[in-house]
């Protein structure tokens, strides 16, 4: 298990028309980042540098900056004399991300039923209609980065520092748990139980919210995947590869 780092989880998006090209090493970063989200590469999977340097036809200096890369972001795990892998999650540290997560989140709904404005409502809408529209897109990263900012969102809404912090590292941690497990149906499931909730709190009614809040992230929790597979790491990234060098 990797040691918990102070730089929080952040998701690689793809290149897009008018950004400067990523470099080799950002391409590596994002080919193994996008792996990991759509299930390609499962926890614990061996990440062998001169395999990676293969598929990319770079020095294993390059693709050792993209593994510690990796690694601050807490997806990647370095393991002295043994090399990178996959991060994993031991399923009873999930549990209690999940536990702690249904107790802290389901009181903030219902503190924010009682005080929330309607231009805070319009925010919150605004913020499910990019949700919905990255889910329908198949967005595997836009939609996970924007399905964890809704509860940053609503901590913020709150205006209390110190639990926006609480979230934020509850987040940090559920979300490298969700990247690697949730699957896609999950994810519109997810953004469904979004919309019922905003709906509750537009109607003020803190009980509901916080009710829905609470099965909302037990829903979550169900629906990760836990089936670890070992695939072929050359085959997992040369797609990936393929596509990004076809569209810059």
């Amino acid at each position: 298990m990797a040691r918990k780092s102070a730089t929080p989880l952040r998701i690689v998006e793809p290149a897009r028309a008018g950004r400067e090209a990523p470099s080799t090493t950002d391409q590596i970063v994002e080919s193994i980042t996008n792996a990991i989200v759509e299930q390609r590469l499962m926890p614990g999977t061996k990440l062998v540098e001169q395999q990676i340097a293969d598929v990319f036809a770079v020095s294993r200096t390059v693709v050792r900056q993209a593994l510690n890369q990796l690694a601050r972001s807490r997806l990647v795990t370095l393991l002295p004399a043994r090399g990178a892998f996959v991060s994993t999650v031991s399923a009873e540290e999930a549990r209690q991300v999940f536990e702690l997560r249904r107790l802290v989140e389901g009181g903030m709904a219902r503190e924010l039923a009682a005080r929330i404005t309607d231009a805070q409502v319009a925010e919150l809408r605004a913020h499910l209609r990019e949700e919905q529209d990255a889910v329908r897109r198949g967005d595997v990263t836009g939609r996970t980065r924007l399905l964890t900012d809704f509860h940053v969102v609503l901590a913020r809404l709150l205006g209390n520092d110190v639990l926006a912090e609480l979230i934020s590292d509850l987040l940090s941690r559920s979300q490298l748990i969700q990247l690697m497990y949730q699957s896609g149906h999950s994810a519109e499931h997810s953004q469904t139980e979004h919309i019922e909730i905003v709906d509750a709190l537009a109607r003020r009614d803190g009980r509901t919210a916080g009710r829905l809040m609470e099965q909302h992230i037990s829903s979550v929790e169900r629906n990760l995947r836990m089936d670890p597979r070992t695939p072929d790491l050359a085959a997992v990234l040369r797609p990936a590869r393929k596509t990004m060098n076809e569209t810059t």
